[in-house]
């Protein structure tokens, strides 16, 4: 398995004997995921297939979410204090990333199904007089001061860090005992900057009498020109609940992937083997302009997340910007296709009983400068309204022209599409 993480520019590091203990014997080992938002984002992968990975090489997988230690805080890569969430909508949080866990981890398997625990099953009924007693007397405050994240927050006079969120490291270390004592859990994997929470688990499990426990950490991604990892273009988040970020839009997330990214975002986040991830970058050097790599990769992640369902609408919706026809979509999926696209409201009135006259609109709407020339496009072919060419320049649109009872889809050429909304 850590070969297999090698490979594929998983691991920044393990812990000394990791590599031994995963060789020789079945190992059950954690990733935790933090609830304080509804949804896990295209950032989550990286965690998510490294619990993939543990399980396809025939060990237990545990995804803890983490409903007891969000409702804290992790200090680690942020700059200011969290802000606190209430217990409610934690527990939501909490059961919407249970869900979007089950598409990547098999929770049947009959030698190592996947499990799923939350951490506020021990911490809630934790008290704070024997856990001090207990778990903090093994934690020296030297060492936790010498933590990365505690440090670079430290130096930060205005934000400084609360005692809450200092605190989160025991907290975690307490799951990996906790997780040691239910499910002989044995290892704890997270991004690089875990490194320092993951060891104090290890050392606690240690002194509090378990069995000698490991760690692996994955790289913190970047782009191939230095930006972080998960954001759209227009700097959104890029979530794995199509509620938030749809199909559509998570497809062209990686479709739009770089030449000097998409290799390793192939090894990152598909199942492809060698050979096939071989010859998708050798089709990047000799063909960059097909595209090959980056539509393969966004077909597989998007029907990984979304399913084969969902990775259909993607690419229907993405083949409506082709040329294809924007029929069978509903009013959400054509706000969301044609979000860039200029859009003009259209008085529902207007197109009832003969309509209104196409070039008029055409006109009125901007997507032509006159009617004359409005006329004349149309004339010329160059007119198409939900993806079907019009040939009469005195045409009409009318009631039966709108999609999902709404919107009327016009392209001029190949590229020039604009929308009218008669909501």
């Amino acid at each position: 398995m850590i070969e297999e993480l090698r490979w594929r520019g998983l691991l920044a590091d393990a812990t000394e004997h990791a590599a031994a203990a995963l060789s020789v014997g079945q190992v059950a080992g954690y990733v935790g995921f933090d609830p304080t938002a509804s949804s896990l984002h295209v950032g989550s992968l990286v965690p998510i297939m490294g619990l993939v990975h543990l399980q396809r090489a025939g060990h237990c997988p545990i995804a803890l979410v983490g409903g007891g230690t969000g409702l804290i805080g992790d200090p680690s890569g942020k700059t200011r204090e969290r802000a606190l969430l209430d217990r409610l909508t934690m527990e939501e949080n909490a059961e919407g990333i249970r869900r979007q866990l089950a598409s990547f981890l098999d929770f049947e398997a009959a030698s190592n199904p996947a499990r799923m625990a939350n951490n506020l099953d021990w911490l809630d009924g934790l008290g704070l007089v024997d856990f001090l007693r207990d778990v903090g007397k093994h934690f020296s405050v030297n060492a936790m001061l010498r933590k990365e994240s505690v440090k670079r927050r430290l130096e930060d006079e205005e934000a400084g860090i609360s005692f809450t969120e200092f605190s989160y490291q025991l907290l975690q270390a307490y799951d990996f005992l906790e997780l040691s004592r239910r499910h002989g859990c044995t290892l704890q994997m997270g991004g690089s900057d875990q490194w320092g929470n993951i060891t104090a688990g290890i050392d606690l499990v240690r002194r509090m009498g378990g069995p000698q426990c490991h760690g692996v950490v994955f790289p913190l991604l970047v782009t191939a020109r230095g930006l972080k990892f998960g954001k759209s273009e227009a700097a959104e988040t890029v979530w794995l609940d199509p509620e938030r970020t749809s199909p559509y839009r998570f497809y062209q997330f990686w479709l739009n992937s770089e030449d000097a990214d998409v290799v390793r975002y192939l090894k990152l986040f598909t199942l492809l083997d060698r050979d096939e991830v071989d010859d998708l970058a050798e089709a990047v050097r000799t063909a960059p302009h097909r595209r090959e790599a980056q539509r393969r990769l966004a077909a597989e992640v998007t029907r990984t997340v979304h399913g084969a369902d969902g990775l259909d609408a993607a690419l229907r919706a993405s083949r409506i910007l082709f040329g294809g026809s924007p029929r069978g979509l509903s009013s959400a999926e054509i706000e969301d296709v044609f979000a860039d696209v200029p859009s003009t409201a259209l008085a529902r009135s207007r197109l009832e009983g003969p309509g209104a006259e196409l070039a008029v609109v055409m006109a009125e709407a901007g997507m032509a400068s006159s009617r004359s020339e409005a006329r004349r496009l149309i004339r010329d072919g160059g007119v198409y309204v939900n993806g079907e060419r019009v040939s009469a320049t005195d045409g009409t649109l009318t009631t039966e022209d709108l999609l999902d009872g709404r919107f009327v889809v016009a392209r001029i050429g190949k590229k020039r599409h604009f929308v009218l909304d008669a909501r």
